[in-house]
């Protein structure tokens, strides 16, 4: 093997140095807060995990000096795969030796359900300190961004192309660069996902209704579109319309795609009101909500207002994949249910920081399905696949197909998988998807429980590994195990 195709390993050590050393960092935040608070548990928790995570990540990446190689899309894909693994790796270590998980299984599973933002657990009959539910709902926000982009905003001196590493992690078909740099057009993201929090933030204080701490936990847990609840009884605890709809407002917002507001803020808004994708996305929100109205308010007795809140929360939950349950949604109407799951798959815009096939890939799989039946009737005419009256390329096309192939097959494959277990067809397939769609919310004996400590330890890890899949958009997990992939000049 010649120099030239061999793996820079020395810069991706620095970039998990990186990733390391911020994840090492937040921990003191929930570190503090379980001293001022008394957690005892906790705070010894993240007493022993933070100096060392620190220590190591710094290390690596101040210590390590890589070669001015060129960074190819192999290494991009190896550092998204590689940071995502070993931040669900080290930051179920908080859960497991505070107590709250048994084993170190169910803590990988907690950790993941952080950081790829799906917001469900594992453990049965207990509940998080507030300590650890400040840990994942931080984890949440590093994770629903992407926590790469975050470095490529913050740590520019890598020298390395940051575009290789953000299409391997961004979720959605193309990320869009806003400037002649991807170290600016992360930090535009960056700086937006910050305001939308802070804001988010500041309106959930002035309901009246939430407590300081609830106020960050929602906050992070909605603008991540990962759904952490702070109380058992969930959103409904705090019985406020306000406190709902500014969730769902922030959760519509964060499921967007980010670039568009990039639009706005340069004074672009032609563009923000012309995306198809946006347009799209607002439809299928409205005709979901009109759908679960007209079937709630036909079989219960809360009428038609009562129907349409509890349609409005519960559809935007699950479309924008945070998986917020309001009122027990599993005792729905089956139509109800079956919009539910539909738009589950769907999940939300690129470049935003919901899960899901994304409303693009949808829309481009349609006008090809329109296009094969015009085909069939003028076999000779040339009809293009158009978006918001723009031609798509065949090679994106190309790429969206296999894509939605790629994720039927795996979702049918994890389906049979996880059969195995012998339990119900609603809870393996709902609980699949949960995973898939990063949305956590699933039906059967999960949902009753609300929680997945029914799975045996390895299915557990499996689902692990698909909320991660999900996560960083299949490909980025799948390619590496494929051969060509460790081929020459990749």
């Amino acid at each position: 093997m010649t120099k030239t195709n061999l793996i820079n390993y020395k810069a991706i050590l620095r970039i998990l140095g990186s990733i390391l050393l911020i994840i090492g960092i937040s921990m003191i935040i929930p570190l503090i807060y379980a001293v001022v608070t008394g957690d005892s548990a906790a705070a010894g928790a993240f007493a022993k995990c933070a100096p060392p995570t620190i220590l190591a990540g710094g290390a690596m990446f101040f210590f390590i000096r890589a070669p001015k190689a060129k960074f190819r899309a192999r290494e991009g894909y190896i550092v998204v795969a590689s940071c995502w693994v070993m931040a669900a790796l080290v930051g179920a270590f908080p859960y497991m030796l505070s107590g709250f998980a048994e084993n170190y299984v169910d803590a990988i599973f907690e950790s993941t359900s952080g950081f790829t933002t799906t917001g469900c657990t594992a453990v049965d009959n207990a509940f998080l300190s507030r300590s650890l539910m400040l840990w994942k709902a931080i984890s949440h926000w590093l994770g629903g961004m992407g926590i790469l982009v975050f470095v490529i905003s913050l740590l520019p001196a890598l020298g390395i192309n940051g575009q290789m590493i953000a299409r391997a992690e961004t979720p959605g078909p193309v990320l869009e660069k806003m400037t002649f740099r991807m170290s600016d057009s992360a930090k535009i993201l960056y700086i937006t996902y910050f305001s939308f929090t802070i804001a988010e933030f500041i309106l959930l204080m002035l309901s009246g209704k939430m407590p300081l701490f609830d106020a960050v936990i929602n906050t992070m847990g909605s603008i991540s579109t990962g759904g952490l609840m702070v109380r058992p009884e969930g959103i409904a605890y705090y019985d406020s319309l306000y406190v709902e709809i500014v969730i769902s407002v922030f959760c519509i917002l964060a499921s967007l795609n980010f670039v568009l507001y990039h639009y706005l803020m340069t004074g672009k808004i032609s563009y923000f009101l012309k995306d198809i994708e946006l347009r799209a996305f607002i439809i299928i929100l409205a005709v979901s909500i009109f759908i679960c109205t007209i079937g709630l308010a036909l079989q219960s007795d809360s009428g038609f207002a009562g129907a349409l809140r509890e349609s409005f929360f519960q559809v935007t939950s699950m479309f924008t994949t945070a998986g917020y349950a309001r009122s027990p949604y599993t005792v729905w109407p089956s139509v109800c249910q079956m919009v539910l799951i539909t738009v589950m798959f769907i999940g939300g815009c690129a470049a935003s920081t919901s899960g899901g096939i994304k409303v693009i890939r949808l829309l481009v799989m349609l006008k090809l399905i329109w296009r094969g039946c015009v085909k069939r009737i003028h076999p000779r005419s040339v009809v293009a696949v158009k978006v918001g009256g723009n031609a798509i390329s065949a090679p994106v096309v190309s790429q969206i197909t296999v894509f939605i192939l790629m994720y039927m097959t795996i979702f049918l494959f994890s389906s049979l998988f996880m059969s195995l277990q012998g339990l119900d067809m609603e809870t393996t397939i709902t609980a699949t998807l949960a995973m898939m769609s990063n949305t956590g919310a699933s039906f059967g004996e999960a949902a009753s429980l609300g929680n997945f400590s029914m799975f045996h330890p390895v299915f557990k890890l499996y689902l692990s590994g698909l909320m991660i899949i999900g996560r960083l958009e299949l490909f980025t997990i799948i390619i590496l195990f494929t051969r060509n992939f460790w081929g020459r000049d990749r």
